[in-house]
């Protein structure tokens, strides 16, 4: 490696090389947790309730779940409730913000490639929807909204600073959205992402030196949907929460179906699905308990979870790009 280089990545505080010491990460939650549970892919207001009781009857302290199929896929009161039932439950709801380009009439997206730009907003128009549903989350009372598009991020941020959407509202960055290396890491933490989902296949140096690299939480997924790559790390989960902390252990679920967009053409298997992640994760928590390592869980309702607030108590919410708040 060339001295410039080298200079270049230790001035920006990036590492030189994947860390394959494995070092502890001394980063923590605000609360002192290591880590914390997110059930992904719960799609609407039948999937979060099925969660919620899943939950309680396995013994899963649940901190976040997410959604894919995007605010755009609810109506006003399947929005309203999911806010509501995510409000009473003190958990964390993070919905998709769409439409992308495989949610369009985009060619490229239904190439062989299509994954590739799937996930990105293409278009002024689409950008504009995209900001929409973020928007209209915002209204609902949802403090939290799933972005894939590094545009998408950068105009969140400036709506936030603008007042257009609530201050306390956070991105997180999608699995479609590859923060693959460190300076990628470091560059989504600047424009204001939340936290970080990383890709599936990164090894455990690789995710060692983005940790390095950034101090938002990591979003880590421990099965893989089987489109993402089928990945199953139930065994390296101490080890990814020692070293990557502090990060959302995430349960997505090989051999199951794209279920995005969902509906009530794919309830029963929907409803199934997150029935059975919620079972991966009480898996997850009892290898937790048998490694004998101390590693410590978020507290239930942690005091930073981004919890929707009631939509009664918050006035409504617009934004128009041309015109800035409404």
């Amino acid at each position: 490696m060339s001295d410039g280089i080298e200079r270049a990545l230790r001035g920006m505080g990036l590492p030189v090389a994947d860390l394959h010491d494995l070092p502890t990460s001394e980063r923590r939650f605000p609360d002192g947790g290591q880590y914390r549970i997110e059930i992904p892919s719960t799609e609407g207001p039948e999937g979060l309730d099925t969660v919620l009781a899943e939950a309680r009857d396995l013994d899963v302290p649940l901190h976040r779940v997410s959604q894919g199929s995007g605010v755009l896929m609810l109506t006003d009161a399947e929005l309203a409730a999911m806010a509501r039932a995510a409000q009473a439950a003190q958990i964390e709801l993070s919905l998709f913000a769409r439409p992308t380009a495989g949610w369009g009439v985009s060619a490229a997206s239904m190439s062989e490639v299509g994954a590739s730009v799937a996930a990105a907003v293409r278009g002024a128009d689409q950008l504009r929807d995209c900001l929409s549903d973020v928007a209209r989350a915002a209204a609902a009372g949802v403090r939290g909204v799933l972005l894939s598009d590094i545009g998408g991020l950068r105009v969140f941020d400036r709506m936030r600073a603008d007042g257009a959407v609530p201050a306390d509202m956070t991105a997180k960055v999608s699995v479609m959205l590859p923060a693959a290396n460190p300076a990628t890491a470091q560059a989504l933490e600047e424009m204001g992402a939340g936290s970080l989902n990383l890709p599936t296949d990164l090894d455990l140096s690789q995710i060692a030196a983005i940790r390095a690299a950034v101090s938002i939480p990591l979003d880590i997924y421990v099965e893989v949907p089987s489109n993402l790559g089928g990945f199953v790390r139930l065994t390296q989960i101490p080890e990814l929460i020692r070293i990557a902390a502090p990060v959302y252990i995430k349960f997505g679920l090989r051999n199951g179906p794209d279920i995005y967009p969902t509906g009530r053409h794919l309830e029963s298997a929907a409803l199934a699905m997150s029935r059975e992640r919620v079972r991966r994760a009480r898996l997850g928590l009892e290898v937790i308990q048998r490694s004998g390592t101390d590693l410590r869980a978020s507290p239930v309702a942690a005091a930073d979870l981004r919890i929707p607030v009631p939509p009664s108590a918050e006035p409504s919410l617009s934004f128009n790009p041309q015109r800035g708040n409404s």
